[in-house]
């Protein structure tokens, strides 16, 4: 059984408590008091909540780009992550409209992806680094998805998680197609 790391266990008492209260008025103190550790407990993992929120999002993005390989498409993962997105709506809803920082949030949200999608296409396709057209593909691909993820979330548009996913696939620029869909 794999025990949880005290990054996660922060992660997981800052959800619970963004459940009842604006993620900006969440104090260190309420999340540490919520799980039972203390302040100096929180600052040796993080520098401060957002600090937190960006790593947690890394988690999972980290978590879905993961699994793709042979028995996990790369469609699978865009799914997974729309329904991770939904499933977690209201989490992200209360990231995007209560916080100071919401275009820090999305800058590190785009930061992430993008690092996550480039060190996945390096992987699979044996590459040393992309070419500079294909960061700049990336990069593009990233800011449209990240920025349409929060419009979906705020209620923006009316798909579900399967018909965002299909959107993110047709989305895909032409030369990265190769590395990710079979």
């Amino acid at each position: 059984m794999k025990r949880k790391t005290a990054k996660e266990i922060l992660a997981e008492s800052f959800r619970e408590v963004a459940k009842n209260k604006s993620v900006d008025k969440i104090t260190i103190q309420e999340i540490v008091d919520n799980c039972g550790y203390s302040p100096a407990t929180f600052y040796r993992n993080f520098k401060d909540k957002y600090d937190l929120i960006v790593w947690d999002h890394m988690r999972g993005v980290a978590d879905i780009m993961g699994r793709i390989g042979n028995d996990y498409a790369w469609r699978q993962s865009l799914t997974d992550g729309a329904n991770w997105f939904y499933a977690e709506k209201e989490y992200f809803v209360n990231l995007f409209t209560h916080t100071s920082g919401h275009e820090s949030f999305v800058r590190y949200m785009t930061e992430i992806n993008c690092d996550a999608l480039k060190r996945y296409i390096i992987s699979s396709a044996r590459k040393e680094r992309l070419t500079g057209k294909e960061e700049l593909y990336v990069r593009l691909y990233c800011l449209g998805t990240v920025n349409i993820t929060c419009e979906w979330i705020l209620g923006k548009h009316d798909a579900t998680p399967v018909e965002m996913a299909e959107i993110y696939e047709n989305a895909l620029p032409e030369p990265l197609k190769q590395y990710l869909i079979g």
